[in-house]
């Protein structure tokens, strides 16, 4: 590449509405540039990244036997009926009709299109199969931002298994999950294995990768023992409550002004931890009551999980006063029926509890949760917090926000089922085939890289991904000739080499290699020619060594090597 006849619109001040340094950085770099919220146009060094990072994935699914396809963008909504998805999926999907009328959806994902391609299998002499493709994907993101972390159309290796067990799939499971593993570590990516929920894309295990990071979105919880799992799904170990025989049954006692948990603890001798806070939600239209130790939030994913809510907010007031004749502040659960109560796992068996009476300014001590509440369903409803103890080992978590940069699900036979993916099993039986999803963001890959490989003068391309492993420049148009054979050496060497060629200062040259992120930088100069030698910088170290002009190729094929 010469730098004279590329298009590398580079920037001297950062961008005013970038927000992560990946955004930033690629688009000062000239790597990126924004269509509209959420739509991005990849230059033609990011072009060459993106590539890097597809060969890397591509190599690692071909080394578990994986097959690579290309379906189709455009999905007609009876596919996604079939699944019950269509109804499932919240605005996040892009639905449009054609000119005959007819439902069409724009791809988030392809469970349901893989699945309808495995109905061509007939016995379980043919199976695993596992198939994958990179494919644009598209998702009506409410705040598309951070550049290339968040958007609304983007390139997802997707990748999907299909077993006849349970031992089957998790055999394909923990092979994409190795896979996974050695694709992010040649990405540079230092990616996490956490336990993760599956979401609307259903299933019994999934697993998420997370890059530590600042500017996550996510919050990974972990301890030195290996524990590590996303908040959405995190647990930790509770201590023993310490409850006395408690009461013979609840009493009632005015608590005039008394809103919040706070208020109840200060002026009642009542800790949070002797609480129980209701919530009350609308969660597919119907009124539920959501109850949980008063000092511990709602994790509102858990709460999804553990009821299979398509649609789910708060109640409203007005709501709440017809149910329950009170207003918040004074709820509780005591005596209700009619209504589904969910309580949180920490609350079970708990005694001598304060709660609300369910009419204004008065609550109810001495409440014993099983005793007095008719709860239909324990779940793990609440979000965990640094410092508790860890389920496995016991020392204290630790919680950092993180990036997903892929995920993997065991999906079972939901999406075979709906699809009529079924074959002979070797007793000559129908039996649905059993799925597995696995899905890396490829530009996201691209933008975690930079947040992890960065400084104050740029990007700090990987080798294994950079756009050029190598850039010649051109101090001074004297030596022009010498840095052309310098550069022709290189390619024939078979290296991925640039020439800044441009009519130039020195400074500006530096100054784009630095931001571009370019591994190496081969200086050459009057002054070092008069003496024999070239410069050769590293980086991602900023160390700089002279070398003879003829052993370039040598020096740089031993770094790389």
């Amino acid at each position: 590449m010469r730098w004279s006849q590329t298009f590398t619109p580079t920037l001297r001040d950062d961008p005013a509405e970038a927000e992560f340094p990946s955004h930033r950085l690629l688009v000062r770099a000239g790597y990126i540039r924004q269509l509209t919220a959420g739509h991005y146009s990849l230059l033609p060094l990011a072009v060459r990244v993106r590539a890097k990072v597809i060969q890397i994935i591509r190599d690692e699914m071909t080394r578990i036997g994986a097959q690579e396809m290309l379906l189709p963008t455009m999905h007609p909504a009876e596919i996604w009926r079939r699944s019950g998805r269509w109804d499932l999926v919240g605005p996040e999907m892009f639905r449009l009709k054609d000119r005959r009328g007819a439902d069409i959806a724009l791809g988030m994902t392809h469970e349901e299109i893989f699945a309808t391609l495995a109905t061509e299998l007939s016995s379980y002499k043919q199976v695993p199969q596992l198939w994958y493709q990179f494919q644009t994907k598209f998702r009506d993101e409410p705040r598309p931002k951070g550049g290339l972390m968040r958007v609304r159309e983007f390139t997802m290796k997707d990748s999907y298994s299909f077993d006849i067990t349970e031992e089957g799939l998790d055999a394909s499971f923990d092979r994409h999950k190795e896979a996974y593993e050695r694709i992010f570590a040649r990405l540079g990516i230092p990616a996490i294995p956490v336990e993760a929920s599956s979401g609307f894309m259903g299933g019994r295990d999934s697993t998420e990768f997370m890059c530590p990071a600042e500017v996550g979105e996510d919050l990974v919880v972990h301890s030195p023992c290996g524990y590590a799992a996303n908040i959405e799904k995190a647990t930790s170990r509770l201590p023993e409550s310490g409850d006395g025989p408690g009461m013979a049954a609840p009493v009632p006692f005015d608590t005039p002004g008394v809103r919040t948990i706070e208020d109840l603890a200060t002026g009642y001798d009542a800790p949070g931890d002797r609480q129980i806070k209701t919530l009350v939600h609308m969660i597919d239209d119907r009124l539920t009551l959501v109850l949980l130790r008063g000092d511990h939030p709602l994790n509102e994913q858990k709460l999804i999980d553990a009821t299979g809510a398509v649609d789910l907010r708060p109640a409203h007031p007005d709501e709440i006063r017809e149910a329950l004749g009170a207003l918040p502040g004074s709820l509780g659960a005591v005596g209700v029926t009619g209504l589904p109560i969910l309580a949180d796992e920490a609350l079970r068996g708990r005694r001598d509890m304060f709660t609300g009476a369910n009419t204004d300014d008065v609550h109810l001590r001495g409440v014993d949760v099983e005793r007095d509440i008719a709860v239909g369903t324990w779940a793990d409803l609440r979000e965990v917090a640094a410092g508790e103890p860890c389920v496995r080992c016991g020392e204290p978590l630790l919680v950092q926000k993180a990036v997903e940069v892929g995920h993997i699900f065991k999906l079972g036979d939901r999406y075979s089922r709906a699809m009529g993916a079924e074959v002979l099993d070797p007793d000559g039986k129908r039996i649905p085939l059993i799925m597995g999803s696995y899905g890396i963001g490829v530009e996201r890959a691209m933008a975690a890289i930079v947040e992890v490989h960065h400084d104050d003068k740029g990007i700090v391309w990987p080798v294994s991904v950079a756009p050029f492993q190598v850039t010649v420049v051109i101090a001074q148009p004297e030596v022009a000739e010498a840095a052309e054979e310098i550069y022709a050496a290189l390619l024939a060497a078979g290296f991925d080499a640039a020439i800044d060629d441009r009519a130039e200062r020195a400074g500006v040259k530096f100054r784009d290699a630095e931001l571009t992120g370019i591994p190496y930088r081969v200086t050459v100069g009057k002054r070092g020619l008069a003496e024999g030698t070239v410069e050769i910088t590293d980086r991602a170290t900023g160390e700089t060594v002279k070398v003879a002009p003829a052993e370039v190729v040598a020096h740089i094929k031993a770094i790389l090597s």
